[in-house]
């Protein structure tokens, strides 16, 4: 049975919302993400459906080399997980990919979360929970704690994941070259 790498991302875009979630956190990096491709073509949270209104969200397959992520400071976690774990992750997105209309997200969870109460909502996930419920679906982390009580500083304290890259995302999807020619004369 072969192995795979699932990515998870975390970001700080740098936007009015970011920076409220920031006040409070006192963290970095306040949006989580799942990739299952070290391209990061495949990436996968809830989060903004509309870059210019934070209020219109749920689940949302990012784009991360335009909108809010091209300014954006990033972690990139990665870590191995067998096929079979890889495929009940995957299936768990796809099925709520394919039901999106049906998800929201859940802003009245985040407003717990900050309370410190747990409040699991049926069809809506904020951020962190989402791939904190995705890493629980496919087996790979079993949290001590409630998955909508579950931060992105939460997921990169999680010891078998491995810091693969930390700066500006634009800079990990369109790595700077510094060749250049050099003309002869």
């Amino acid at each position: 049975m072969g192995e795979r790498k699932v990515y998870v991302l975390l970001t700080d875009t740098g936007t009015l919302f970011t920076r409220m979630i920031k006040l409070y956190t006192k963290k970095p990096y306040n949006h989580a993400s799942i990739a299952f491709d070290e391209e990061l073509k495949e990436v996968y949270s809830f989060g903004r459906k509309d870059p210019r209104n934070p209020f219109i969200g749920g689940f949302v397959n990012e784009s991360v080399d335009e909108g809010l992520f091209k300014n954006a400071r990033c972690r990139i976690y990665s870590f191995t997980v067998t096929e079979s774990q890889y495929q009940l992750m995957k299936d768990f997105v796809k099925d709520i990919e394919s039901q999106k209309h049906r998800y929201r997200y859940n802003f009245i969870g985040l407003f717990a979360f900050i309370l410190n109460k747990q409040l699991k909502r049926e069809r809506a996930y904020f951020c962190s929970e989402f791939v904190a419920t995705t890493l629980n679906q496919g087996g790979v982390v079993q949290f001590n704690k409630p998955l909508s009580l579950i931060s992105p500083h939460d997921l990169q304290q999680i010891e078998h994941f491995q810091l693969e890259y930390q700066g500006d995302l634009v800079h990990h999807i369109r790595p700077v070259d510094y060749s250049y020619n050099v003309i002869s004369l």
